[in-house]
């Protein structure tokens, strides 16, 4: 969501960035880094580590609902477009491919993303706060493919970030990676585009058998 479909991940700056500030440190580029894509507790855990609060004198619990209720205020004043990101799901829609969400944001905050996505467009939505750990753990990703009734190896996953690429291949899915804010390594199961603009039903299929190759041709190579 926050990076693939959406150019929001400029407004999780914003947030993580003040609340960095409330702490007393400043949001490095390295920091925000490491933080992309992560669920809330772990980007948390790592503002409160940089800022070297001690275990016992975290209170993630209010600095999660800090952090909630300003990235909803930057949410509701819009949340623009990934470019080709409209196209890309009308494209695969109208193949009668199903599609899910499977995105690291809690619930509450991707329930207003869904009010400019549109939640018709899926047939099902898995949060990070749903699922036993987040990215980069496979877990979402093996939600989404149990909710649609197949395999992850059957499935094709779109991603932006380090740690979302990193949960859907440990996932087994076959992976588009579209990066963003952050590089992406090449590694199995991975085929790169720049952009999806311009994004075709033989791009869809060619990235996930050419990510299923890439497996057949580790495993012939024995790398």
């Amino acid at each position: 969501m926050d990076g693939t479909l959406l150019d929001s991940e400029p407004l999780w700056e914003i947030a993580m960035s003040e609340l960095a500030e409330r702490h007393g440190i400043a949001m490095t580029p390295q920091l925000r880094e490491s933080t992309l894509g992560n669920s809330l507790p772990d980007a948390l855990a790592k503002v409160h580590v940089a800022a070297g609060i001690p275990p016992a004198d975290r209170d993630p619990a209010a600095d999660g609902r800090w952090t909630l209720d300003r990235v909803g205020e930057l949410f509701a004043q819009g949340l623009p477009w990934r470019p080709g990101a409209v196209e890309a799901l009308d494209l695969v829609a109208g193949a009668g491919i199903p599609m899910v969400l499977v995105t690291n944001t809690v619930r509450e905050a991707a329930d207003v993303a869904l009010e400019t996505i549109g939640l018709h467009r899926f047939a099902a939505t898995v949060c990070g706060d749903e699922v036993p750990v987040g990215k980069p753990a496979p877990d979402p990703y093996l939600r989404a493919a149990e909710l649609l009734g197949v395999a992850s190896a059957d499935c094709l996953a779109v991603e932006d970030s380090p740690t979302g690429t990193q949960a859907s291949t440990a996932a087994g899915c076959p992976t588009l990676v579209v990066p963003s804010a952050a590089r992406v390594e090449p590694g199995p199961l991975r085929v790169f585009r720049s952009s999806l603009v311009g994004l075709g039903l033989d791009d869809i299929t060619e990235a996930w058998t050419g990510g299923l190759a890439h497996i057949a041709t580790c495993k012939d190579g024995d790398s």
